[in-house]
């Protein structure tokens, strides 16, 4: 990517989904909260993130990303039950 390029939020939320589909949960939701943590005081994301410098870039709010997230939320929830039975003791 050019220089000054993000990382598209909705694709990293596709790829947490990605993983769940495949099998791969606690990768799914290692990179779900991660990507959770992202998030602003009151909730909201950006089109675009800069880890390196740690900053939203693009589209604020962006749609896309908290729809991904949502989906991403419901299908980490169709986990089977021992995938998910540590963090909710």
């Amino acid at each position: 990517m050019p220089p000054g390029e993000g990382t598209f939020l909705v694709c990293s939320f596709w790829l947490a989904e990605n993983y769940s589909l495949q099998g791969r949960h606690d990768e799914a939701r290692d990179l779900f909260e991660r990507l959770l943590a992202l998030r602003n005081d009151v909730g909201l994301l950006a089109e675009e993130y800069d880890p390196a410098a740690r900053t939203f870039l693009g589209n604020f709010p962006q749609a896309l990303p908290h729809l991904a997230l949502v989906n991403t939320a419901h299908r980490l929830s169709c986990e089977p039950r021992s995938s998910r039975a540590s963090l909710n003791p």
